[in-house]
């Protein structure tokens, strides 16, 4: 225990370490607990646990569960088993939550990651007891986070008591990664004084009101290793669509070789398209993202990325190992921010990103559909997609063109759900092709989408609707009887598309 203790170097918290179970016990029905954690990295491993095992058989206790984004190590999957939620927020990726979700056992808040530390600011929500986890706490008293910000300095600032976890399993080299900057109320708050990358703007760590600090737990547990799966052909070749498109940025003078920062959202897709940089041309990268996954440090290695401004830290297995037995090859390239800055309208702005996310469906007109999966089952959650869309300077969505084995058209008359609108929409990719749709009126956009990024089986399906739409006239011509038709024909028959029974 003395050597644990070597982590707490303020000696004013080392007579408040408890065991998890202590620190569970203050908790009560009722209550809003703020979680460190953004998609499975830097998440609170133990005082969760306790918890979901004290109360496990109590039917009645319910507690409001904020994070900055997913949570790892099965503690989504415990809550929901359990029935101890009551609401949820801001995203999610459990497949338990998911479906405890989708059949009103819990509310689920779907919101986009930079509105939460926001709310919180303005007391439209409050915080109980901020559970964060850190890798030290520093001898004048300030939390240094582990491989994710997310949340953390906002539950912080807004709790009324606060529990840490200090995981002995995170590397003492995270510390001087960080970058924690607290913007102020709105109404009184200066430009966020970020104009490159790397810009270091805030404190190492998160300055915290020691009056505060309840306990302190100590842990020794990995994050759990992301889920991605390797590039497979269809994501091949949409990485080589969005190439060719930057390659004609490039061309006509609206981008360099270095391209612009860039962000890519969470998950295989998205770090598949990244991933295929590698065998481009495009050099002196930089990166300004909400998740670092595998494909970044693919780049770094290859001498392709210079610097990634990041919120979180994700990697499969394989490559936890690899960067974080050699970290310092990669700390000087690396800074770490909370998810309000990491993904900030102002900044995102400012250094005109080129933001790539996926998509689950998108429209003729270029509305993108990303969390509602058949326009009412949640699957994940809108996520950072919404503030780097609308604000970055190349907003790109991509998605493979059909799904389940054929049977969905990723691409239909009118998405079942909107979370970005045509306006917010620049590029379509799919492994079929991508329409540029910057300045293009609706009209324009259907003729792109359908041709260059729509499966070639469903193509005469998404004519024969715009041509019949287009009788009916309008800006934005539409069949309103057969909008969500295909839905519904999938509902009924397993297939988007429009068979034709033979009768004998």
């Amino acid at each position: 225990m003395e050597n644990n203790l070597d982590r707490i170097r303020d000696q004013r918290f080392k007579d408040r370490v408890v065991t998890p179970e202590e620190a569970a016990s203050w908790i009560e029905s009722g209550m809003t607990l703020g979680l460190s954690g953004f998609t499975r990295a830097g998440d609170v491993k133990a005082v969760p646990f306790a918890l979901v095992n004290r109360v496990k058989n109590d039917k009645s206790f319910k507690v409001n569960v904020y994070t900055g984004a997913s949570l790892g190590s099965d503690v989504d999957k415990l809550f929901a088993e359990a029935g101890i939620l009551g609401k949820r927020l801001p995203f999610q990726a459990d497949a338990t939550m998911r479906k405890g979700i989708n059949n009103g056992d819990f509310l689920f808040v779907d919101q986009h990651l930079s509105h939460t530390a926001e709310l919180l600011r303005a007391d439209v929500m409050d915080i109980d007891v901020a559970i964060l986890e850190a890798v030290a706490i520093t001898e004048d008293g300030m939390i240094i986070p582990t491989t994710s910000i997310g949340n953390s300095l906002a539950f912080s600032l807004n709790a009324k008591s606060i529990i840490i976890e200090m995981n002995m399993a995170q590397s003492t080299q995270l510390e001087g990664l960080h970058d924690l900057y607290e913007p102020g109320k709105q109404g009184e708050r200066l430009p966020i004084p970020l104009v490159k990358t790397d810009d270091r703007i805030g404190t190492i760590g998160i300055p915290i009101d020691a009056e505060k600090v309840k306990g302190i737990v100590f842990t020794n547990q990995l994050d759990s290793p992301s889920t991605i799966v390797p590039p497979d052909e269809e994501t091949v070749i949409m990485a080589q669509h969005l190439i060719e498109f930057l390659r004609e940025e490039v061309k006509v003078g609206r981008l360099t070789k270095s391209l612009a920062p860039l962000q890519s959202g969470i998950g295989s897709v998205a770090n598949a398209v990244l991933h295929g940089m590698l065998d481009s041309e495009f050099e002196d990268l930089e990166v300004y993202s909400e998740v670092l996954q595998d494909a970044v440090f693919d780049l770094m290695d290859a001498g392709k990325v210079n610097f990634a401004s990041c919120c979180s830290i994700t990697l499969s297995e394989e490559k936890m190992q690899q960067v974080f037995s050699n970290f310092e090859k990669y700390r000087d390239k690396l800074m770490m921010r909370p998810q309000e800055i990491s993904n900030h309208p102002e900044i995102i702005r400012r250094l005109g990103l080129i933001s790539i996310n996926t998509a689950l469906e998108l429209d003729i007109y270029g509305n993108v559909n990303s969390t509602h999966v058949l326009g009412t089952k949640m699957m994940n959650g809108i996520g950072g997609s919404g503030d780097f869309a609308r604000n970055a300077r190349l907003a790109i969505f991509v998605t493979k063109s059909i799904a389940k084995g054929g049977n969905i058209s990723s691409i239909v008359p009118f998405v079942s759900h909107v979370d970005h609108t045509e306006h917010d929409v620049d590029v379509i990719v799919t492994e079929q092709g991508y329409a540029d749709l910057r300045g293009l009126a609706p009209r324009e956009r259907v003729e792109l989408i359908i041709e260059n990024c729509a499966h070639p089986k469903y193509r005469d399906q998404l004519r024969a609707y715009y041509e019949e739409a287009q009788t009916r006239g309008g800006q934005t011509p539409h069949v309103l009887e057969k909008a969500f038709s295909w839905h519904t024909n999938y509902a009924k028959n397993g297939t988007m598309l429009e068979e034709v029974v033979e009768t004998v």
